[in-house]
């Protein structure tokens, strides 16, 4: 009596496609977080050396928008000579696992250098 293989191929494909979609869409999650790290960063960054050149505190916020992910929030303040700019935001995700990134940076007003 021979025995048939035939079910356990349907078997295993039941169990593993739900894993390997489970997986890849982790691996698209983390990266667009990862993504909107680097754009917080990269906004703060800009914001940061538009302040640190005087320009007024909308035009700082208006260049740090501008390299934002979308519903960013913004900050700039400035304490003596330095100037810090933090960019908010949510990264996509379902739920839960929408998580929250950010960036600052710190600049050297420019009037200050001598």
């Amino acid at each position: 009596m021979r025995r048939s293989d035939g079910g356990y191929v349907t078997a295993e494909a039941a169990v593993v496609l739900p894993t390997l979609v489970l997986f890849s869409v982790t691996l698209l999650w983390g990266l667009m977080a990862v993504t909107a790290q680097i754009e917080c960063v990269d906004a703060a960054r800009s914001g940061a050396r538009s302040a640190a050149r005087s320009d007024p505190p909308s035009v700082a916020v208006a260049a740090a928008r501008s390299a934002a992910p979308e519903g960013a929030r913004i900050g700039v303040e400035r304490r003596g000579d330095l100037v810090r700019v933090r960019v908010e935001a949510r990264a996509a995700g379902p739920g839960p696992l929408a998580v929250r990134v950010s960036g600052e940076a710190v600049a050297l007003a420019e009037e200050t250098v001598r």
